[in-house]
């Protein structure tokens, strides 16, 4: 499984993407939202996991929706310490809140990729 993990803060983003490597899933990584948007168009992930509250123009809701564009059915993990607004309700999707343990974002990615869209 294809999993792109969007997060600024180096340190979460270093964490997160370790407990997911260690389950054998492959983990692309952006630390903002433009190359979040180029890695969705170039690699097909299977779930993205991004934070929403992101620096730039471009936070996590608009990750998922532009993803979204391209691959509908694109399951998607909004991570969020702090989101000024209300969490959608968004088909295919859940929210994570940090501070989190690594069994829960483990949980998360294997209930949200169990389904996982066919992009072959």
């Amino acid at each position: 499984m294809r999993i792109l993990v969007v997060e600024d803060d180096p340190l979460v983003r270093e964490f997160v993407v370790e407990v997911l490597r260690d389950e054998g899933w492959n983990v692309i990584e952006a630390g903002e939202g433009e190359q979040a948007l180029s890695l969705c168009r170039t690699t097909h992930p299977d779930v993205l996991v991004t934070d929403i509250k992101l620096p730039g123009r471009i936070d996590g809701w608009q990750i998922a929706e532009r993803c979204r564009e391209r691959y509908p059915k694109l399951p998607v993990i909004y991570v969020t310490g702090f989101s000024p607004v209300e969490a959608r309700p968004v088909p295919d999707s859940l929210t994570l809140h940090k501070p989190y343990h690594q069994d829960r974002i483990v949980e998360a990615v294997r209930t949200m990729g169990k389904n996982k869209p066919s992009f072959g």
